[in-house]
């Protein structure tokens, strides 16, 4: 990527058998009782500080899963990161095409398209370029909140639109010139969900996943649903929404997580159709049956009105959604 790595904190954890989950505060919380060992890790993963923990009673299994969970996200790094130079995505960014790419990317690219379309293009791979021009009006001006000017943004949208990614088996094209893409906004869901597959064929049969976004698996210990706490607040992270989940994921968005102004006028989420940012709610919450999704449609209803939002979640009975306004306390639910 050629402008600074986004500086959201994750806290990646893997549970089994039973847990104790805490998140970024104004994110998601889960709580349960430790009664086995605990087996953990800290580091970088994504370009964020990370962690990973697991209960388990044989600390020798414990630490292979750490170890095989730490090799997936390292191979999926080197395919998604906006980061490392070699990437698949920076070489695909850099060239404009990629043939032989990774099944990985082609995968979560015709997932984007697919959300895409579902949202009538409020979510979109492409806005990198948006991410680019904001950031260098940010360069050098303090405390003001550094916003390009109307003709750079109409110009910079040319270059936006999930429509010109061509994908052909393994090939995928950008067919306007300078298109950029980002998949920050999908990558730590489909991240988590290639986790809990690996966890799955493990054998394992209760945990609770976070790489930047949950996803549980069968119930917590006692028969329990894994419970799950929301805050759109960052100035109240106590005040928490608690879900219950099983066989579920948790994605929140909000432009905090990292805000181009001091005053959070802008921040990183930017709207493909009219290159705004500063989304319509202070957080976005969505639950859904896998992360991918959850992660995808959190960052994409932060730009849709409550009846848009409304007419997704009618799509499928599994989705949920809530939003924090700015002249509110309470996380509002969206029903569909």
């Amino acid at each position: 990527m050629t402008s600074t790595p986004v500086s959201r904190r994750r806290f990646i954890g893997i549970v089994a058998a039973t847990s104790a989950l805490t998140c970024v505060p104004w994110a998601v919380k889960a709580m349960q009782a430790v009664p086995t060992p605990l087996s953990s890790w800290q580091g970088v993963a994504l370009g964020a500080d990370a962690q990973l923990h697991i209960h388990h009673p044989d600390p020798v299994f414990a630490q292979t899963l750490i170890d095989q969970a730490l090799s997936e996200v390292r191979r999926l790094e080197r395919i998604f990161s906006l980061y490392q130079e070699d990437s698949a995505l920076r070489r695909l960014n850099r060239d404009g095409y990629l043939k032989q790419a990774p099944g990985d990317l082609t995968r979560l690219l015709q997932e984007s398209q697919r959300l895409s379309a579902l949202t009538d293009g409020a979510f979109d791979p492409t806005v990198q370029v948006l991410w680019e021009l904001y950031s260098q009006a940010a360069q050098g001006k303090g405390n003001q909140a550094a916003v390009p000017d109307a003709a750079q943004i109409s110009q910079t949208l040319q270059q936006v639109g999930h429509q010109a990614i061509l994908i052909q088996e393994d090939s995928i094209w950008l067919q306007r010139p300078g298109m950029a893409l980002t998949l920050n906004g999908i990558a730590q869901g489909y991240i988590t969900d290639r986790i809990t597959e690996q966890l799955k064929q493990a054998g394992l049969e209760h945990a609770l996943i976070d790489m930047g976004e949950i996803r549980s698996v069968g119930l917590a210990p006692g028969n329990r649903p894994w419970r799950v706490g929301l805050t759109g607040d960052p100035a109240e992270p106590t005040r928490l929404l608690n879900l219950d989940v099983r066989n579920q994921a948790v994605s929140t968005s909000s432009g905090a997580g990292t805000a181009l102004s001091h005053d959070g006028s802008v921040t990183h989420l930017f709207n493909p159709a009219n290159g705004q940012a500063r989304p319509l709610y202070r957080s976005v919450s969505v639950v859904a049956g896998n992360a991918t999704i959850a992660d995808a449609l959190s960052t994409a209803f932060s730009w849709m009105s409550p009846p848009a939002i409304a007419r997704v979640l009618a799509s499928d009975p599994g989705l949920q959604a809530w939003v924090l306004p700015y002249d509110g306390k309470h996380l509002v639910p969206i029903h569909s």
